[in-house]
């Protein structure tokens, strides 16, 4: 999985600035890939296993800069073509094997900005508003046509999470009153964001529901990278779900290390300690000792723990009201 980076401030007025800077500097509005149809199942990939509760997953950078068929540049996944799709889909699988078992997933392809869009702000701000026009196409088309009104986990991963933010911004109160809890994993939530929306409220513990959960993870404060968590305010210590720095022991399943797991409060960075392998470095904005590409795979055994007790409790809450 790669990653991606830089907070989008989703109102029709930024999306519009957003649209005017892609087409007068970047020349890309004529050179969009086909839009997804998500009536089209070859734009999704689904696991339907008969569960109570669903994961919408959605998939952080897998897409470089490439020339398309009309042999100009390009910025955006195309997500009819199956070369593009490859690495897109192989996170998809990897992250619903890692974290999902037993519950129903639903992943789309949308066409998702290159990783070089973001070396500048302005630049990730005018690429995204293209791939969050996707990512919302899709999550209304799920809500409308697939869920059947089940509860849901929403969850995604860097450019992944940044649309999850957006989403709990359009979310409208029925749609919300079905979310199990929202995974922001490896970005931030600005104060912005949280003044748009009364949907993001911070996790407080293991099993509260309703809840967003997010963290970004650095052998020091020093290793941060500032597109992806500076201005954070929400965070969480996946390995004791407290909000305090209160330390916790991590055995890693990655690497022969038993990690010490300390949530820094001002920075809301998670500070690890005893990681011993050099972590491959993100090109362009990468910082050695920044753990960004292993935010999933360090955490994958507390993350699918706490995915399905938190479903559990939903299921089991939502049953006893009823009764």
């Amino acid at each position: 999985m790669k990653p991606n980076l830089k907070s989008f401030v989703a109102s029709t007025l930024i999306l519009l600035s957003a649209t005017a800077i892609l087409a007068s500097c970047c020349h890309q509005a004529e050179n969009l890939p086909p839009a997804p149809n998500y009536a089209d199942t070859t734009q999704w990939y689904i696991r339907q296993r008969n569960a109570p509760v669903d994961v919408f997953y959605i998939i952080s950078t897998e897409t470089g800069d490439y020339t398309s068929a009309n042999g100009l540049q390009c910025h955006y996944a195309d997500t009819y073509n199956d070369t593009l799709r490859t690495a897109m889909l192989g996170e998809m699988e990897g992250v619903d094997a890692l974290l999902c078992d037993g519950l129903n997933y639903y992943s789309p392809f949308y066409r998702q900005c290159s990783l070089e869009s973001f070396e500048t702000d302005s630049l990730a701000q005018a690429r995204f508003a293209y791939a969050m026009k996707d990512v919302g196409h899709a999550f209304d088309y799920y809500i409308k046509n697939l869920n059947q009104r089940r509860p849901f986990v929403l969850m995604g991963f860097s450019q992944g999470a940044m649309a999850v933010v957006e989403l709990l911004k359009q979310m409208d109160n029925d749609t919300y009153s079905r979310m199990v809890a929202a995974y922001v994993i490896g970005w931030h939530i600005a104060d912005s964001d949280l003044a748009a929306t009364s949907h993001i409220r911070q996790a407080a513990d293991s099993a509260d529901l309703g809840v967003t959960i997010c963290y970004n993870s650095a052998r020091h404060n020093s290793c941060a990278i500032p597109l992806i968590s500076n201005g954070n305010r929400i965070a969480i210590n996946p390995t004791n779900w407290r909000t305090d720095a209160t330390p916790a022991t991590l055995i890693s399943p990655i690497s022969p290390d038993t990690l010490t797991i300390t949530l820094d409060t001002t920075s809301k960075l998670l500070i690890v300690n005893g990681y011993s392998p050099n972590d491959y470095m993100l090109p362009l904005i990468g910082r050695q000792g920044n753990y960004h590409r292993l935010e999933i795979s360090l955490y994958r055994n507390v993350l699918r723990h706490n995915i399905a007790l938190r479903a559990n409790t939903f299921v089991k809450t939502k049953n006893n009201v009823q009764q």
